[in-house]
């Protein structure tokens, strides 16, 4: 077989499905025959055409896989056999039957691990451990506030920051009380509705006026002021998606004055763009920090009760995200 079939952007923030040859890995590359692959929100952007992937990369959509190995290219400095059971954190290609990635970018999957559990791993894990790990540098006795707590990151940070960092308080924000139940049940100690509490207020309530001082915030623009009311002193402030839309026409002012007289610190950061060594490196402390803690239940990958299959779903699995019903990971398995 030299061809597969994938998915790309369509028209109008549709998907499409192509037939296109199937890539042969080069330097450091490892070719993967997807079992499944996992959505993520980054997905539906570029969909809708506001997210091009990075310089070289393929424009078939998809960040993350499990499935096994199917070819490598020269150099390779792992001895890789086919048929592997890997996962693998992606520049794109998720969406297709066949991805390349570099090899410092692969895991490994335990005998006793699905592919759909493996799927659900490589993007948001490794997303959530960054942030924790490089971007803020927690330490025992943070306390966090996660918002979007029954995401695909949220729900990863929860339980990296419970049982690798040592956090010593964990709050989330979520769109309802089964998401705030959800995100308990994971190590969160308490969660708060932003449709219909003041959620900035209850986290200072919660520590006695303190604030946090780790936030993870994916939403952008609409919690700039609830985020820097919420903060504590120094506190590092981890801006990583805009899932609340452009700015209204309101004045920053305000807001910029509390993040001076705090010292927040706000660190901007995304994945995607690192280079290779950078995921290297963050593929080998991840590996390091979490393997037996996977192995042992401890952590465990956390999947929607909703399930897909075959490249032909990959919209129904799009517009189902877009209705913000799901908790953890929404998985597509291809075989």
């Amino acid at each position: 077989m030299s061809t597969m079939r994938c998915v790309v952007a369509g028209q109008n923030g549709g998907l499409q499905e192509e037939e296109r040859a199937i890539p042969e890995p080069k330097e450091r590359q490892v070719l993967i025959k997807i079992h499944a692959t996992a959505l993520n929100r980054a997905d539906l952007i570029q969909a809708a055409g506001k997210y091009p992937p990075p310089p070289g990369a393929t424009d078939v959509l998809g960040l993350e896989c499990a499935g096994t190995i199917a070819g490598t290219g020269p150099s390779c400095e792992r001895q890789w056999t086919d048929g592997m059971r890997v996962s693998a954190l992606l520049e794109g290609g998720g969406y297709g039957e066949f991805a390349l990635v570099d090899e410092r970018q692969v895991l490994l999957v335990p005998d006793d691990q699905t592919f759909v559990e493996a799927a659900a791993i490589p993007e948001v894990w490794l997303t959530a451990f960054q942030h924790l790990l490089l971007v803020a540098k927690a330490q025992p006795g943070d306390i966090l506030l996660v918002h979007a707590g029954a995401s695909g990151v949220g729900t990863a940070a929860i339980q990296l920051a419970k049982h690798v960092f040592g956090a010593s308080k964990i709050f989330v924000t979520a769109g309802s009380q089964e998401k705030i139940d959800f995100c308990k049940s994971l190590g969160a100690d308490d969660g708060f509705n932003y449709k219909t509490e003041d959620w900035a207020q209850r986290v200072l309530d919660a520590t006695d006026g303190a604030g946090v001082s780790i936030l993870l915030d994916p939403i952008g623009y609409p919690y700039v002021e609830s985020n820097a009311k919420a903060m504590a002193r120094d506190g590092r402030w981890v801006f990583y998606g805009l899932m609340g839309g452009p700015p209204s026409d309101g004045t920053m002012a305000p807001i910029l004055q509390q993040i001076l007289m705090k010292r927040i610190h706000l660190l901007g950061t995304t994945l995607r763009a690192r280079a290779p060594e950078y995921k290297a490196e963050l593929c080998n402390e991840f590996v390091k920090a979490t393997f037996d803690k996977f192995a042992d239940k401890t952590l465990r990958p956390v999947l929607d009760k909703k399930h897909f299959e075959g490249l032909s779903s990959f919209q129904e699995a799009h517009e189902y995200m877009k209705s913000n019903q799901s908790m953890g990971k929404i998985i597509v398995s291809l075989l």
